[in-house]
């Protein structure tokens, strides 16, 4: 058998009232109480809220939830909705004799103020080839940010997708 211990703290109970309304947040006082005793607890939270896919799946890419990008020589907006995106492809440069310098940039702007998220740069040799960097990341929008895809010049290439992951408020999103 535990022992069992009350609680005073302004904080905590105000914390209760905030995400337990239905608890004491609307009315009188209420003790919070602490056990020595060990109590199991088991989470239901994904079968209350109606989702069983495991989290894993849930970032599954599908047909219907990537959107394609392809930028070449331009600033591009790929994403001004709020969430959490996933972003994938290849950042491509293709030089020619006589050299090459091209930058492939993703950047968060607010509209106002602009940020840089990362940079792909290719200085080039005097022959031709290629050269191709994959990028994966993921990045959360919040209202009034966009993600821009920034290539420098032509013969520097942007080519992938996104994926909206969750909502604003962290809800995963199944596919669809």
């Amino acid at each position: 058998m535990g022992q069992e211990f009350f609680i005073n703290s302004q904080e905590l109970e105000n914390k209760i009232r905030q995400l337990l309304p239905s608890q004491g947040g609307g009315g009188a006082g209420f003790d919070l109480s602490a056990s020595t005793q060990i109590i199991p607890i088991i989470d239901l939270t994904e079968s209350a809220e109606g989702s069983n896919v495991r989290e894993d799946l849930q970032t599954a890419l599908s047909f219907n939830d990537i959107t394609a990008f392809d930028v070449e020589n331009a600033t591009s907006t790929i994403i001004n909705t709020t969430g959490y995106f996933r972003v994938y492809g290849d950042a491509s440069f293709k030089m020619t004799s006589g050299g090459f310098t091209g930058i492939c940039t993703f950047q968060l702007t607010d509209g106002a103020t602009t940020k840089i998220i990362t940079s792909i740069k290719q200085d080039g040799a005097a022959s031709t080839s290629t050269m191709t960097s994959h990028f994966d990341f993921v990045v959360f929008l919040s209202a009034g940010d966009s993600l821009q895809a920034v290539s420098s010049t032509t013969g520097a290439f942007f080519f992938g997708s996104t994926k909206q992951i969750a909502d604003i408020n962290g809800q995963l999103t199944n596919p669809t």
